[in-house]
């Protein structure tokens, strides 16, 4: 009888051993645009086997996206970026910071009056996670993937607030009241380059603030642009595609009253011959790419 124990113990660990083998990284940089409804959730594993998630979508689905493409042993988060504080993009982080060890949270300092945003301050300031407020002509490393701030720029920023802040890298600011204000337009877009491969990250920062965009950053060609607002109509205006030339858009879009995406959306895409994956139609969306050539999954 004492050999069913021991047998037991073996086949755990060769399924211990199978799953830590086969989880290792690959050398790929995956960007997974998870399928959280109506919201926005990002999770991106670099070639280096750091993870950073972008927005957690409105409720606890982001968890779901997160166990299918991390270890069940791998706990933690590097950075987590909230591009702007409204409950599409922000709730889903309540439970990631529940479950999850975040080193760095990035974010504007503006804040909402929402209650999940209120509760998302608290579990930071509980945690002692420490906050980071960057903005245009900042960037950041994960290994060797770089993320360019485009946006917001931070003299616009103070004078949306009403308040001075402070210069990177002093104290950071997480929940500044910007109560009558588009809160879209204070999204944080990010620029990740990796390689030849590059990617726009747009939050919802859409029509309203992309000629600010072009004016003050020199936008490159892209492989993949996240469509702002869901596909909304006012998400992005004909210029600012042609500057990107994006070959894929993907519009992080579920059940909605609105209409998202938009024919008016759609069609612009197709007049710029961009490929288009949506995730209530495709679910999860993957691409996997090693700084040359990209797939999607």
């Amino acid at each position: 009888m004492a050999r069913i124990p021991f047998l037991l113990g073996l086949l755990f660990g060769a399924i211990l051993l199978f799953v830590y083998v086969t989880s290792r990284p690959d050398g790929k940089l995956h960007l997974v645009f998870c399928d959280v409804g109506q919201g926005d959730a990002i999770f991106i594993k670099t070639p280096d086997n750091l993870d950073l998630l972008v927005d957690g979508g409105p409720d606890e689905s982001v968890l779901h996206c997160l166990g299918e493409n991390m270890p069940f042993y791998d706990r933690t988060i590097d950075i987590v970026v909230l591009t702007h504080p409204e409950n599409d993009h922000l709730k889903g982080l309540l439970s990631v910071i529940d479950r999850y060890n975040v080193k760095y949270f990035v974010s504007v300092p503006a804040g909402s009056n929402y209650e999940d945003f209120r509760q998302l301050q608290k579990k930071i300031e509980i945690k002692g996670i420490q906050v980071k407020n960057l903005y245009l002509g900042d960037y950041f490393m994960l290994g060797q993937v770089r993320f360019n701030v485009l946006w917001p720029e931070r003299k616009w920023l103070a004078e949306q607030l009403g308040k001075s802040l402070p210069p990177t890298g002093s104290s950071n600011i997480l929940g500044i009241s910007a109560e009558g204000e588009n809160l879209n337009d204070f999204s944080v877009v990010l620029h990740l380059s990796y390689g030849g491969f590059d990617t726009l990250l747009t939050g919802d920062g859409d029509s309203r603030i992309q000629s600010d965009i072009a004016r003050t950053v020199q936008l490159p060609d892209i492989e993949i642009l996240k469509f702002p607002h869901h596909g909304s109509k006012t998400g992005v205006t004909r210029e600012f595609l042609d500057r990107l030339k994006p070959e894929l858009t993907v519009i992080s879009v579920g059940k909605n009253p609105w209409g998202h995406p938009t024919r008016e959306a759609l069609d612009m895409l197709e007049s710029v011959k961009s490929r288009v994956a949506r995730t209530d139609r495709d679910g999860e969306i993957e691409i996997v790419t090693d700084g040359t050539s990209w797939s999607l999954h």
